[in-house]
């Protein structure tokens, strides 16, 4: 599954790369910007191959700060990566908008980003800092890849101009937000409080029906002062009708309450080991 989400991820980005992003004259940050940079001042430079270049410190960084088992998938990213840059090139129709490109390649390239991202692995590039930022500070990926971007798109401004590399921060904006999208939504958790005076029965339902963990919390009213046991659960999007169809026909005066989470890591949720 790793390496299909890899090998998937690096043609998407493929063709946002070649057929928006080079098509327009676009900008990108990172190590792809710097290549960038150097196939548009010296167009015989190959794109994929010099991504592939200027990975080799980062990839050094991966395999002492990040696991080794994150830097072997994401050695066969670069590879996969710099491969499909150098040998696809799309024939996209044309956009006459600036705008309207930028937003589009952000979204095809955010796309591939992201479902690389899925693996354990990445395409290399500044994705294998961010990874290290998230692991060690908790950083969100999609902004930080805007902030440490920005430095390379600075100096992109000073050699093609100011107005390309706005369309070009709109670009990243774009795939920053697709990133962070695709890394959350298809693992969405909720986590549910369930006030009741049933707790028992709902707590061997989830456990029993949904096979999902529970947690007992004490509570007492503020109006009434009497004692309260709270369900604590995490489950998953398609489980909460399940969860709201159990609790409510077991007690209809329960008072439910569902959170959308940003990220939750323990039990068979996902583990800090995975990466």
């Amino acid at each position: 599954m790793n390496v299909l989400l890899i090998s998937a991820g690096s043609i998407v980005y493929a063709v946002g790369i070649n057929g928006v992003i080079v098509s327009q004259g676009f900008l990108s940050g990172g190590i792809m910007g710097i290549s960038l940079i150097g196939h548009y001042l010296f167009p015989w430079l190959n794109i994929g191959l010099a991504y592939l270049v200027l990975n080799i410190p980062l990839m050094l960084l991966g395999w002492f700060g990040v696991s080794r088992k994150f830097m072997l998938y994401t050695v066969l990213g670069m590879v996969m990566f710099s491969t499909a840059t150098g040998l696809i090139f799309p024939k996209l129709p044309h956009i006459e908008n600036p705008i309207l490109a930028a937003i589009l390649g952000g979204i095809i390239c955010g796309a591939g980003v992201g479902i690389t991202l899925r693996s354990q692995g990445s395409g290399g590039g500044t994705e294998i800092l961010l990874v290290y930022l998230r692991k060690k500070l908790g950083l969100r990926m999609g902004a930080m890849s805007f902030l440490s971007n920005a430095l390379v798109l600075a100096v992109a401004a000073h050699f093609f101009g100011l107005e390309r590399a706005l369309y070009s921060l709109i670009f990243m904006f774009v795939s920053g937000k697709v990133m962070d999208s695709i890394l959350t939504s298809f693992n969405q958790r909720k986590a549910i409080l369930v006030i009741t005076d049933c707790a028992d029965a709902i707590t061997a339902q989830i456990l029993n029906r949904l096979h999902r963990g529970a947690t007992l919390l004490e509570g007492t009213g503020a109006y009434t002062g009497s004692s309260k046991k709270v369900i604590f659960s995490i489950i998953t999007l398609t489980e909460l009708s399940k969860m709201k169809e159990l609790v409510f026909d077991i007690d209809p005066h329960a008072f439910m309450v569902v959170n959308d989470t940003l990220e939750v890591i323990g039990k068979r949720h996902g583990s800090m080991q995975d990466i």
